[in-house]
């Protein structure tokens, strides 16, 4: 046999080879590991290369080899673009499949809800909970001059803007994304109102100090509007606002039992000490209570007490006040 012929017979046989090879791998990828195989739930972590990812794959059953994985990836360009986070994946999902999942960031998602009211810190508190963040990493962006310039906000930190409601958020999502979501949820939610804060003759870091003070007074929606313009009858007077909830955001470390001396001793933050609004928000508030400083009842009522079942006693004069003080005082040391 000529040397020619040798050469096209082994030229033949490569191609043929070539071809079976390239059938078989792509075959490969349209064929599920194992298509009664159960949905695992599988975390990138950032920083995780394509080998790890692939290793990770192979180990969980997922793939049936990581080095056919990771040759397909290589030639289709995807080792850079795979994206970190919770991902839903399944053995009788074809590896072209999970390429897609995996290069489109199609991660599992996490209902967090913050409460109406909620501080900051509370805010931090449930973001550790329920999606691992980092909360002493959150509350020093919360407390960030370069963040609070980024997004216009004057007051001292970012508390009474991170809007309270459900948001989906993925496990371990860093902080700063989830501080920009919140803050523009509250940028879309406050926008409607933006010629009625010019109107008030306010600043929106005022109105959203005295929403926060009003938020924290009251839970009966009912009642805002009423507690929002007593504490504007007190500003407009010159008086102080006298409110518990001010003096309590003040204590570090507060055990739960406000006494005489808490409301005498001075901090920015104690309205029964300093006249006018505090420096900052003592709390999120939600649209409701932003909504009643906007637009308070015009009433002339100057005080207000609590019955102990949620709702308020408002009173016009001090000596009426002082007398439903001592009266609720009496019921609830009775109901103890």
């Amino acid at each position: 046999m000529s040397r020619k012929r040798i050469a096209l017979v082994f030229i033949g046989l490569f191609f043929l080879l070539a071809t079976m090879f390239f059938l078989w791998f792509g075959q490969y990828f349209v064929q599920p590991a194992d298509r009664a195989g159960a949905e695992q739930v599988l975390l990138i972590e950032d920083g995780m290369s394509l080998r790890q990812v692939a290793g990770i794959l192979e180990e969980k059953g997922i793939i049936k080899n990581k080095t056919f994985f990771l040759l397909w990836a290589r030639l289709k360009g995807y080792g850079k673009i795979i994206k970190s986070g919770e991902y839903s994946l399944s053995p009788a999902m074809a590896p072209v499949k999970i390429f897609d999942i995996l290069t489109r960031g199609t991660i599992i998602t996490h209902p967090v809800t913050f409460p109406e009211g909620f501080s900051a810190e509370q805010i931090g508190e449930t973001l550790t909970q329920n999606i691992k963040v980092d909360k002493s990493a959150f509350l020093s962006l919360v407390h960030d001059s370069i963040i609070l310039k980024k997004h216009g906000i004057s007051g001292p930190s970012l508390e009474g803007y991170l809007y309270p409601d459900t948001y989906q958020f993925r496990r371990r999502q860093s902080p700063e994304s989830i501080i920009d979501v919140m803050l523009d949820h509250f940028n879309e939610v406050i926008s409607p109102f933006k010629k009625r804060i010019g109107e008030t003759g306010m600043t929106l870091e005022e109105v959203v100090t005295l929403a926060s003070i009003v938020e924290k007074e009251t839970g009966r929606a009912d009642e805002r509007p009423l507690i929002a313009g007593v504490f504007l009858n007190r500003i407009k007077k010159g008086m102080r606002l006298d409110s518990d909830p001010t003096v309590i955001y003040g204590i570090e470390n507060f055990n739960g039992n406000l006494t005489r001396d808490d409301l005498k001793r001075y901090t920015p933050y104690n309205t029964y000490v300093i006249k006018g609004l505090p420096p900052g928000p003592i709390s999120n508030p939600g649209l409701e209570s932003i909504r009643a400083v906007l637009y308070p009842a015009d009433t002339d009522y100057l005080y207000f007490v609590s019955k102990n079942d949620g709702s308020h006693f408002f009173s016009r004069s001090l000596e009426e006040h002082n007398r439903r003080v001592l009266t609720y005082q009496k019921k609830r040391g009775a109901d103890r």
